[in-house]
């Protein structure tokens, strides 16, 4: 019980099946890895990466936590950007939420959950500044997805006001930030039409003065 034998079953095979499709891939895939992508996403089983946007190990960076949040104090995510952006020099940076999320859902009750509260803070604050337009949602699934659509809006624009992906703008490095949504019911991503390229679509009190530095 404690070794989990399934999932090391599951391994075995999957590794086979790489295998025999390329019998070279762990070799190469072991020397380096040099994925265009940065995927920020929810830690939700049910939003598998990779498998969503069809790539395999090695092109595609991710980092997912509840509620597919980027959070200016979590060292977590910003060493990942910065690790991406800096040294693996992605192209495409993507912040995928998902309808129905459950840690949107939580943000938008008054339950008492535990440490994970102060969490989703961040996202009472993005209902609170659109809470005019949510209102006026009287369903309430509809309501969810929605607040599920401005969180992934919000966080997008987050990932920008990073001092990472500014000096990499300066630098003339090529970066997009992308926002998309998911639908666990039908399996499909939905581009919400939000992507930034460069400084100067943010709000101008985000932008860092130009690094004197280099």
């Amino acid at each position: 019980m404690r070794i989990l034998s399934e999932l090391f079953g599951n391994n075995r095979k999957w590794a086979e099946r790489l295998e025999a499709e390329d019998p070279n891939f762990f070799r190469k895939l072991a020397q380096s890895q040099s994925p265009e992508y940065l995927w920020i996403g929810c830690a939700d089983s049910r939003v598998p990466a990779n498998e969503i946007v069809g790539l395999l190990p090695g092109e595609l960076f991710v980092h997912r936590n509840i509620a597919n949040l980027v959070v200016h104090t979590d060292m977590n995510c910003l060493s990942v950007i910065h690790f991406a952006v800096e040294v693996l020099k992605v192209k495409h940076v993507i912040v995928c939420g998902h309808y129905g999320c459950g840690g949107v859902r939580t943000a938008m009750e008054k339950t008492r959950l535990g440490v994970v509260d102060n969490w989703l803070l961040n996202i009472k604050d993005i209902y609170r500044r659109h809470e005019d337009v949510l209102m006026e949602v009287e369903d309430e699934a509809e309501r969810l997805n929605r607040l599920c659509e401005f969180n992934v809006i919000e966080q997008v624009h987050h990932v920008c006001h990073t001092p990472i992906v500014q000096q990499a703008w300066e630098l003339g490095q090529e970066i997009s930030v992308h926002g998309w949504i998911y639908g666990m019911q039908d399996g499909l991503l939905n581009d919400l039409g939000v992507t930034i390229t460069e400084k100067s679509e943010i709000s101008s009190i985000y932008r860092f003065a130009v690094s004197s530095t280099g």
